[in-house]
């Protein structure tokens, strides 16, 4: 299952992070013998995607930004204006598979929507809390979903999005929701786990050598 071939789809991995929280830039970093980065740009063009561009300090990449929203426009700015679709994905979620872009192609073609991204359900309690770490509400989980990378969008309404909307945001969802731009969900994959800490990256490799051995 791969991207159809009369769409026009390029992809964007996102791959210019500080990994402050990981203690060192992880886009680098090795699992299989190739870096985070690498794994992310061959499941794109597995998938059948057009073109590829990597953001970040990488081999052929261009130039990232302050926040993840300026990395991404930046990929954005390299993507033809008549290209129709573009999938937006993090270097560090490296076990991403190329059937999950096909099913992003696919409900983009099929549906009315703007943007498409997967998810996974919400397992664990969720509290908000204040900035004293003070419990203000339990949220109900019902409706929560945890999204992952890669998202799939009209890239019209990518665009945009960047262009209107102002401040940071997490993913290019939210920014084309505030937007007023309409996006659903998919169902994502447990084992696209997205490398924050290091614990993390132990976590993916032992996926991986267990995959390898069977």
């Amino acid at each position: 299952m791969s991207v159809p071939p009369d769409a026009a789809v390029w992809g964007i991995v996102v791959a210019g992070g500080t990994g402050r929280r990981f203690g060192r830039p992880k886009h680098s970093m090795e699992l299989g013998g190739r870096p985070l980065w690498a794994w992310g740009r061959d499941m794109l063009v597995d998938a059948g995607v057009s073109h590829v561009v990597v953001v970040g300090p990488v081999p052929g990449g261009v130039p990232g930004g302050n926040r993840r929203r300026d990395s991404v426009l930046a990929g954005l700015s390299e993507v033809p204006e008549e290209v129709d679709y573009v999938v937006v994905h993090d270097a560090a979620r490296p076990l991403a598979k190329k059937e999950m872009v096909a099913a992003l192609i696919e409900t983009l073609l099929t549906r009315d929507v703007d943007g498409v991204v997967p998810a996974v359900p919400v397992r664990d309690t969720l509290k908000e809390v204040d900035d004293k770490d003070v419990v203000s509400q339990t949220l109900p989980r019902d409706h929560c979903v945890a999204v992952q990378t890669p998202q799939g969008f009209a890239t019209k309404a990518l665009r945009a999005a960047h262009a209107a909307m102002e401040g940071s945001y997490t993913d290019d969802a939210g920014m084309i929701e505030d937007n007023g731009g309409r996006v659903v969900v998919i169902p994502g994959d447990p084992r696209n786990l997205k490398v924050t800490f290091p614990e993390d990256l132990a976590v993916v490799r032992a996926l991986v050598a267990a995959e390898a051995a069977q």
